[in-house]
């Protein structure tokens, strides 16, 4: 009976003074409701939006215009109407009040005109294009992208082609690692190449010991390689060696050959004057004796070719004397110009490997550094870092651009920009790589075929 009461009692409140009440709160709430739900859908017609206008009846009259800077629309028998900034539904009403009563002449199949009289109830607006939407950041394909109503970020980055780390960072890391791995041999091989050819060339110099394959046992190269590059360099050595001996041995044996012919020369020379002397005084006394008659003129004759055979015999003499001492003097100089020019050669080498050494250097440096990069982008991929997006909507607004902190499931309005950003956890990175230092080689004995990405080895100072 109590609880029948209280039952009672409860439903008399509620329908009583209080149900208009309810009621009304209730109504109001519903209203709220649907305005709100009518703020979210209304949508205001922007600059670069399409907007295409048809008359019921008069296809000719179909006309797509875009909104333009100054926010507005050019129309055939209107002008310029304002635009931007109003609802679809305004706009078309503006349309229509435009256009209504406007007379239209319309051509019927059979060649005969009519005249149409334009109502506003015939008149439709819609939007046929949005302004595009745009993305940016870590996806496969960044750019323009027509707006779709309603589109999420998690839609367009799936029109983009999806997420995607590498795309600006570097290509496949696996891949990468594979060609940088190579081109990592290769520089060290070329690094050993130009150590050993600056330790032949200060061998040659004789400012540094032999080349010893121990020396380069510290490179990550095959012992056989090590040992090829410096045999190849010894070989070059010894050739090199062997020529230069040859040449000087040639030069001081010219030299020595010159002096002896100069030697026998002088004497030649020396008797040749002594013959010319005792034929020039056999000539007076002939030419005495036949001024005097007791000779006759050939004798005299024979005395005068005598004396100018003696002297042409002695100039002769003398000048093969003149083109010996010529050649001894080349021999001399070519010497001399021996040495020198293969230090100023072995100079000029040594200072162009020297800048080639510091080339491969450096270059080996760079390569070991993008290899610790990809060794961590690896390692990410593999743990499956990078699967939380920062989304950034760049928005034109009343006061200006803004920037929206957005979800995947964020609705986008035509327009936006929006900015992907991949968060990837930062693991353990490699330890950094040793730079080369300026000195001719590695050293050290151990050896190794390969080199852990982890633990790059780049040189010593």
């Amino acid at each position: 009976m109590p609880n029948s009461r209280l039952r009672n009692s409860f439903h008399v409140d509620v329908s009583g003074s209080d149900l208009g009440r309810c009621i009304k709160w209730g109504l109001v709430a519903v209203g709220l409701t649907i305005s709100i739900n009518q703020a979210k859908a209304e949508y205001l017609v922007n600059i670069g939006d399409v907007l295409e206008v048809a008359v019921a009846g008069a296809p000719e009259l179909r006309h797509r215009t875009a909104v333009q800077m100054d926010g507005n629309v050019s129309l055939p028998l209107v002008g310029t109407l304002p635009v931007a900034g109003l609802p679809l539904p305004q706009i078309q009403a503006k349309i229509g009040a435009a256009l209504a009563s406007k007379v239209f002449r319309q051509r019927t199949p059979d060649g005969r005109e009519t005249v149409v009289v334009i109502d506003a109830d015939e008149v439709t607006t819609v939007i046929a294009e949005y302004k595009p939407i745009y993305i940016n950041g870590d996806v496969s394909k960044p750019g323009e992208y027509p707006y779709r109503p309603t589109i999420t970020a998690r839609q367009l980055v799936a029109v983009a082609g999806g997420y995607d780390i590498m795309r600006i960072r570097m290509n496949n890391p696996y891949l990468e690692s594979a060609d940088l791995r190579s081109e990592y041999g290769s520089l060290w091989t070329e690094l050993a190449k130009e150590q050993a050819r600056m330790w032949r060339i200060k061998t040659e110099l004789g400012e540094g010991a032999q080349i010893s394959p121990g020396a380069l046992m510290d490179a990550p190269l095959a012992r056989s390689a090590i040992s090829d590059i410096v045999g190849a360099e010894t070989e070059y050595l010894k050739t090199k060696q062997s020529d230069y001996q040859q040449e000087k041995t040639y030069l001081q044996r010219g030299i020595r050959q010159a002096d002896d012919e100069v030697r026998v020369l002088s004497e030649q020379q020396k008797k040749d004057e002594e013959g010319l002397q005792a034929d020039v005084e056999d000539l007076q006394k002939t030419t005495d004796l036949f001024s005097k008659g007791s000779l006759i003129s050939p004798r005299v004759t024979d005395a005068r070719r005598a004396v100018l055979l003696s002297s042409t015999r002695k100039l002769q003499t003398s000048a093969q004397l003149l083109q010996v001492k010529k050649q001894q003097d080349e021999f001399v100089r070519r010497l001399a110009k021996l040495d020198d020019q293969r230090r100023l050669d072995l100079l000029r080498e040594l200072q162009d490997t020297s800048v080639k050494l510091n080339q491969v250097r450096e270059k080996l440096q760079s390569v070991g550094e993008k290899l610790q990069y990809t060794a961590m982008v690896r390692s990410q991929l593999v743990r499956g870092a990078g699967n939380n997006p920062e989304i950034v909507i760049i928005r034109k607004g009343g006061k200006g651009q803004e920037r929206i902190i957005a979800s995947e499931d964020t609705e986008l309005q035509p327009g936006d920009a929006v900015e992907i950003s991949l968060q990837y956890q930062e693991g353990p990175a490699p330890a950094p790589p040793r730079r080369l230092g300026s000195s001719d080689g590695p050293s050290g004995t151990g050896q190794t075929d390969s080199t852990p990405v982890g633990s790059v080895r780049v040189g010593q100072r």
